[in-house]
C-alpha cells in the first residue's frame, strides 16, 4: 500500500480485518492438523477478535497515513502468537506437538527483530507501532510462562506477569510512567526471556537444566525491572526536590518584590 497524505479509515480497517482472517485461517489449519479441542478454538477466536478490536480502536485514535510495512510484520507475528496461545489453551487437555509449538514460537520470536528494522528502514516508526510490538511481545511471554508453569510450578508465571504488574503499579505511583533512558541491557534481557522460555517449554532438556533456565530468566528480569524502578524513583525524588527548591526560592523572593512595589 502506498503511503497516503491523509488517514484512510477504510484501507486501515481492511488491513486489520485481513489480520483477523489470517488468524482464523491459522486456527483452522491447527485444528485440522492436531484435532484442537474447544478450549483451543475458543481461546484462539477470542484472541483474534480482541486483537482486531483493540488495534482498530488504536488506529482510529492515532489516524496514521497507512498501516505501514512494520505494522504488517507485527500483525503477522501477532497471528503466530494467537496460534501459540490456542495451543497452550489446548494443552490443558492434551499436549501439543513439540515441533509445531516450537516452530510457531521460534518464528514469532525471530520476527520480533524484523519489524523494528523494517520501521527504521522505511521511515515508518510510530509510537503506535512501538506499543503494538511491545504488547505482542509481552503477551507471548505471558503465554509461554503459563505453559512452562505447568511443569515447573506457578512461580514461572511471574516472568510473564511482571510487566503487567509494573503497568498496574504505574496507575498507583505515576512516577513509574516517566520515560526511561535507552538501555542495551534492558533490551537484551527482554529478548532473552522468549528464548529461555522456549527452551524450557520445548522439553528438550532434563528437568534440572530446564528449571535452571527458567530461574535464570526470572532472575534477569527481576534485576532489569528492579534497576529501572530504582532509577525512576531516584529521578522522581530529584525532580520533586527541584520543584520544592524552586518554590522555596520563589517564596524568599516574594517579600523583595513586595518591597520593590511599595518603594515604587
Amino acid at each position: 500500500m502506498a503511503l497516503n497524505n491523509t488517514y484512510d479509515a477504510r484501507l486501515v480497517q481492511q488491513e486489520t480485518a485481513v489480520g483477523a482472517g489470517l488468524q482464523i485461517l491459522l486456527l483452522v489449519l491447527l485444528g485440522t492438523a492436531i484435532g484442537m479441542g474447544p478450549a483451543g478454538w475458543l481461546t484462539g477466536l477470542v484472541f483474534a477478535v480482541a486483537t482486531w478490536a483493540v488495534l482498530s480502536r488504536a488506529l482510529h485514535r492515532s489516524r496514521p497515513r497507512s498501516f505501514g510495512p512494520a505494522n504488517r510484520v507485527t500483525l503477522g507475528r501477532a497471528t503466530l502468537v494467537g496460534g501459540v496461545t490456542a495451543l497452550v489453551a489446548d494443552s490443558f487437555e492434551s499436549s501439543p506437538p513439540v515441533t509445531l509449538f516450537v516452530g510457531l514460537t521460534a518464528v514469532a520470536l525471530i520476527l520480533d527483530g524484523v519489524d523494528g528494522k523494517v520501521a527504521r528502514a522505511t521511515g515508518t516508526s510510530t509510537p503506535l507501532g512501538a506499543r503494538f510490538d511491545m504488547e505482542v511481545d509481552a503477551f507471548l511471554i505471558l503465554v509461554l510462562s503459563i505453559y512452562v508453569s505447568m511443569s515447573l510450578g506457578p512461580w514461572v508465571v511471574l516472568i510473564g506477569a511482571m510487566r503487567y504488574a509494573f503497568v498496574a503499579a504505574a496507575r498507583v505511583w505515576p512516577w513509574l510512567n516517566a520515560p526511561l533512558p535507552p538501555s542495551t541491557a534492558r533490551k537484551t534481557v527482554a529478548a532473552l526471556q522468549g528464548v529461555f522460555l522456549l527452551v524450557a517449554a520445548s522439553g528438550y532438556l532434563p528437568h534440572t537444566p530446564t528449571f535452571a533456565v527458567a530461574a535464570l530468566a526470572l532472575a534477569l528480569l527481576t534485576w532489569s525491572f528492579g534497576r529501572d524502578v530504582i532509577w525512576l524513583h531516584r529521578t522522581s525524588r530529584v525532580q520533586d526536590g527541584e520543584v520544592e527548591e524552586m518554590l522555596e526560592m520563589a517564596a524568599e523572593r516574594e517579600p523583595e518584590r513586595e518591597r520593590e512595589t511599595v518603594s515604587s
